[in-house]
């Protein structure tokens, strides 16, 4: 094993230590100063995709579409790209509060979201997953 296969094996071990502490975290064991760093929401919080769609309708899609398949504005999140196993639901959390670079297609960087609570956040997602699941994208 080269030198580069040594990089790549201890940056790829890294990735997923990081990846596991992280699904941690998401699923609410972590820190209240972590969960709002991560912007994820309280304890117990059980997300609604019906209150999902209405936030979605009032947030995401005037860029991502009204049915999250997108627009020339911004991409479908109804597409295997956000696949769970892609994107998990910590990259929209973390997308809804930072913001995101352009790097899967070309609309340009995505803004933070101002007004999006966590929990609202975990709404939007579950509406935006509950699509994925009937278009088959798992």
């Amino acid at each position: 094993m080269g030198p580069m296969d040594k990089r790549r094996l201890t940056f790829t071990i890294a990735l997923l230590f990081s990846a596991l502490v992280l699904v941690g975290c998401e699923r609410q064991k972590a820190p209240r100063s972590t969960r709002e760093a991560l912007h994820l929401p309280a304890p117990g919080f059980v997300a609604d995709a019906t209150r999902g769609q209405q936030l979605f309708q009032a947030s995401c899609a005037a860029c991502h579409g009204q049915d999250g398949r997108g627009t020339d504005k911004g991409p479908p999140l109804v597409d295997p790209i956000y696949r769970p196993g892609h994107h998990h639901d910590l990259a929209f959390h973390l997308a809804v509060k930072n913001g995101v670079r352009q790097h899967h297609w070309n609309f340009g960087n995505m803004d933070p979201v101002e007004g999006v609570t966590p929990e609202n956040a975990a709404d939007i997602i579950a509406y935006v997953r509950k699509g994925q699941r009937a278009a088959g994208i798992n």
